[in-house]
């Protein structure tokens, strides 16, 4: 039975597409992946481009990298606070 292909947020650039990373509410870098586009626009947007990727083929792509590891269908995000204007 073959691994399930995961929708895997990226940015895309003009010349290739890179894996957008999140941050854990304790700061951590981690990888998010979610389990259909619908998951994936929920969180993320409808226009958030996607990879579909397995899960051994994330983890290698994020193993030489700063990167607690993957979250998959994650509940929301959380964006920084607005900067304070005195």
């Amino acid at each position: 039975m073959s691994e399930p292909r995961l929708f895997v947020p990226v940015r895309v650039g003009t010349c290739a597409s890179a894996l957008r990373l999140f941050r854990t509410a304790s700061g951590k870098r981690t990888a998010v992946a979610f389990t259909s586009a619908l998951k994936l626009a929920d969180a993320l947007g409808a226009g958030q481009p996607s990879v579909l990727l397995t899960v051994a083929a994330l983890r290698s792509m994020i193993a030489e990298l700063d990167v607690i590891g993957v979250v998959i269908d994650p509940a929301g995000t959380v964006t920084r606070p607005a900067e304070r204007v005195a």
